[in-house]
């Protein structure tokens, strides 16, 4: 075995794929400080430092939020941080904003301030998402309820990591945190288990070996603590072995994109691994694929995975077979048939469910959430 490969093997073992398939220190590590945003004097503020920790593809942190007036806000999205090779109608983005508009209504919800929310307030728009917002925020005062979800927002993850097969969790409790339990769909048997861990596995396949999706989430690898310190954002790869492989030019973007190399096969082996230690899956429904809907499938996902983490849960969304490229396109149907979602309804969401088997990721790259406020 050569030097570079021990190394790579190394390195592989001290980490896991992430869901885009992107890989990550699997360390345990504590919760992460709240953003100092918390701590401001307006509310509208307070709630974006709150909000920024919402689950959304490819952590591109889509979400700009403008202030308007005194009691008002604008969410935008950021159009430079849409993905156009694995989600080419803006679909995952949206359902990204709709996490952050929950976990934004729940962090006013927790001072006691209500939220009047107007979707789409200028028009919907078409194929790809444009300028116009996404939703007009008012705040009531003295009009808000809090959610107990909210207590487990500081230590949410979604824990991408293998979970414990002699452990098979119990999800029909979770459907009570969806605004409509008949959304929410999974499954415990061990052959249908078999059978969507195949289509799982297939999908990222299928993502990781099409070259232009390969490359999206290649590019948006952070190799390093500069580099992630420099762009928190994206596919954080760290730890001390990544360190050492990065200051010898041994762990490159290329090295990812060759798939006839070491780094391609470790990344294609570690997130196979993980996919396949996976006792149950989850999903979620909703009636249409409008841009509501969409919207309404973020806000699911959001209070599943918290919901999923307040109970001791790991949680893992696996997108790949629901994206919407067309090397994609001969899975959708499969998943539609294993996951036995009725025609007319949209499977928006699908991941893993189980007790992991070590402690978890606890921390995310995340902006700032004064970098994501937009004034006057």
């Amino acid at each position: 075995m050569t030097i570079q490969r021990r190394q790579i093997l190394t390195a592989a073992g001290a980490m896991l794929v992430l869901s885009d398939g992107m890989l990550r220190m699997a360390k345990a590590q504590p919760a992460p400080e709240a953003d100092p945003a918390t701590r401001h004097a307006d509310p509208r503020i307070r709630a974006a430092g709150h909000a920024i920790r919402a689950p959304n593809p490819h952590n591109r942190q889509p979400w700009l939020v403008q202030l308007a007036g005194a009691d008002r806000v604008l969410l935008r999205c950021d159009l430079d941080r849409r993905l156009p090779e694995t989600d080419p109608f803006d679909r995952q983005i949206v359902i990204g904003l709709g996490g952050f508009l929950e976990l934004y209504r729940m962090a006013l919800a927790q001072e006691g301030i209500g939220a009047d929310i107007a979707l789409f307030p200028e028009g919907l728009p078409g194929r790809r998402l444009d300028q116009r917002p996404i939703a007009a925020i008012t705040l009531r005062p003295g009009a808000g309820m809090r959610d107990p979800l909210f207590a487990a927002v500081p230590t949410r993850r979604s824990a991408k990591q293998p979970y414990d097969m002699a452990r098979v969790p119990d999800p029909a409790p979770l459907a009570a945190a969806l605004a409509d339990p008949k959304r929410f769909g999974f499954t415990t048997d061990p052959a249908r288990v078999a059978a969507l861990r195949d289509i799982a596995q297939e999908g990222f396949r299928v993502e990781a070996g099409t070259p232009h999706t390969l490359q999206e989430s290649v590019d948006l690898f952070r190799l390093g603590r500069a580099e992630m310190a420099a762009n928190p954002d994206g596919i954080g790869i760290g730890g001390p072995q990544v360190e050492e492989m990065v200051a010898r030019g041994q762990l490159t973007r290329a090295a990812f994109m060759d798939r006839n190399g070491q780094a391609f096969g470790m990344m294609m082996q570690s997130t196979l691994s993980v996919i396949a230690a996976s006792p149950c899956f989850v999903w979620t429904t909703t009636p249409g694929n409008g841009r509501v809907a969409q919207l309404e499938a973020g806000r699911d996902w959001l209070r599943l995975d918290l919901a999923a983490n307040a109970a001791g849960l790991g949680i893992q969304p696996l997108s790949q077979t629901l994206q919407e490229f067309p090397e994609m396109e001969p899975l959708h149907e499969a998943i539609r048939r294993a996951t036995g979602v009725a025609s007319g309804e949209r499977l928006q969401m699908f991941g893993r469910l189980g007790h992991p088997a070590s402690p978890g990721i606890r921390t995310a790259l995340r902006w700032p959430a004064e970098s994501r406020i937009l004034r006057g």
